[in-house]
């Protein structure tokens, strides 16, 4: 059964340069984006693929079957560097065989075995590569190692750094007041320190959702029941073998969690969990960009110039929020493709159809682009000026927020009709401080606590949002 469709000729992205690619993830941000490209690029692809089946023939080797002995030391320390010095050029070997197969996981066995000339030990144990195994039992498992190390060495560190920052933020502008807009008008004030801990804290929480998700392998066969396992050696526990090659630690094992059940395919569940998990938290940092992108409209935030940079093509003045508007388009990029991924991939026809084969390919592509929209926000973050006048000027023009404390006050005096009383000085009104004082003044309430009402100001009025943000 074909595993995937034909190979492409050989004018592939080699001759690409940042201006010819398709897709601006392999063209103009094709340098931000080195550091994924080894796990989740069509060589990356390939370096699993040869990864599992050296893995899955030397765990054959071990089984203890009179017909493959032990290898030697020699040969297992050779087959790993077949893993470890893995490159561009044998990538493009393979690429060459494939056009022969027309069948990319057979291109990789016969790769295996060419590296077996002149070795007389591996040459007589050759059709032990991929032995009963199905194209999906190595590339399922290949997936998921390509997911282990996109996820665990690109795309959290890159998500950690955002929240560090981000952390480092609310600590430093725990305690500077400003003030707070729910519907888009003036309400009670927080501090920017508080309004950026709210997001340390739902990143956190998605971070580790992401991180919680267990990436699964499945080595049972054509249709999930090890027939061909069995065929050969009927007595051997093979699931219990599988298990131990998928679980085992790399680079002897592959370090994934077992799954038992399958049809030709891995499920695919724990994928859509991943993708989903990934989605939520880009869709909080897509809130991020657009709420810092209104405060930098505000003027709460200034940006650093940098030199020579333009803002617009006619405007001299402009210094753009770039970055946090990069960040909010791939954000919906990656989500667009995520939920794609998350909704098509656990669905195949009976025990197989090819319909997820394409789709996982763009795996890479998804994840590019939430790592490209994380880098753009630390670009944004690290810009950011506060711009502590601006917050100050806002707070002292907005005397109605203190209408809250002033008719709760009110209210725990008894003081009859407080919130009535209070909506008639201020709504709809400029408020100024006289006012409030005024009626302050004349509340039959203790001296004690008009005091304290007539010392409160917008920027007292934060609550514990200073306290709140340091904890964060």
């Amino acid at each position: 059964m074909r595993a995937h469709s034909p190979a492409p000729s050989s004018a592939g992205a080699s001759g690409l340069s940042p201006v010819s690619a398709l897709s601006p993830l392999d063209g103009r941000y094709c340098n931000r984006l080195a550091s994924l490209r080894p796990f989740m690029s069509e060589q990356g692809y390939m370096h699993r693929r040869v990864q599992v089946e050296i893995a899955w023939f030397i765990a054959l080797s071990d089984a203890g079957f009179d017909e493959f002995k032990p290898l030697s030391p020699g040969a297992r320390t050779y087959l790993l560097g077949l893993v470890k010095n893995f490159d561009e050029a044998d990538a493009l070997a393979i690429k060459e065989i494939e056009k022969t197969t027309n069948h990319d996981v057979k291109a990789v066995e016969y790769w295996i075995k060419s590296k077996f000339d002149a070795r007389p030990e591996l040459e007589k144990a050759a059709e032990f590569v991929h032995f009963a195994c199905t194209s999906e039992d190595i590339n399922n498992t290949s997936h998921a190692l390509q997911l282990k190390g996109g996820r665990d060495e690109v795309l959290l560190p890159a998500l950690d750094a955002v929240i560090a920052r981000l952390r480092e933020m609310a600590h430093q502008f725990a305690a500077v007041p400003m003030l707070s807009r729910t519907h888009g008008q003036t309400a009670s004030p927080t501090t920017v320190g508080k309004e950026l801990a709210n997001v340390v804290v739902r990143l956190a929480a998605a971070r580790e959702r992401i991180a919680a998700v267990q990436l699964m392998g499945k080595m049972n066969g054509a249709v999930g029941n090890y027939n061909a396992h069995l065929s050969a050696w009927p007595d051997f526990d093979w699931e219990a073998f599988s298990k131990n090659v998928i679980e085992t630690p790399e680079p002897l094992g592959l370090g994934l969690t077992f799954q038992p059940y399958s049809i030709q395919i891995e499920p695919h569940d724990y994928m859509a969990e991943l993708f989903d998990a990934i989605a939520r938290t880009n869709t909080i940092l897509v809130d991020l960009s657009r709420d810092i992108w209104g405060y930098v409209s505000l003027g709460y935030f200034k940006q650093k110039l940098k030199a020579g940079e333009i803002g617009s093509s006619t405007m001299p003045h402009k210094v753009n929020p770039i970055d946090f508007e990069n960040a909010e388009g791939n954000l919906g990029l990656a989500n667009a493709l995520l939920k794609h991924l998350s909704e098509k991939l656990p669905i195949s026809r009976w025990q197989r159809d090819l319909t997820d084969s394409t789709v996982l390919r763009n795996m890479g592509v998804a994840m590019g682009y939430a790592v490209l929209a994380y880098h753009s926000l630390m670009t944004g973050l690290n810009k950011l000026e506060l711009n502590e006048e601006a917050l100050a000027a806002d707070l002292d023009a907005s005397w109605e927020v203190l209408a809250e404390p002033i008719q709760t006050v009110m209210r725990r005096f008894g003081v009859a009709g407080a919130y009535e009383k209070l909506k008639e000085v201020t709504r709809g009104k400029t408020v100024r401080a006289e006012d409030l004082h005024a009626l302050i003044r004349s509340l039959d309430i203790p001296q004690a606590e008009k005091d304290r009402l007539l010392a409160m100001t917008p920027a007292s009025y934060v609550g514990k949002a200073a306290e709140l943000a340091r904890r964060a």
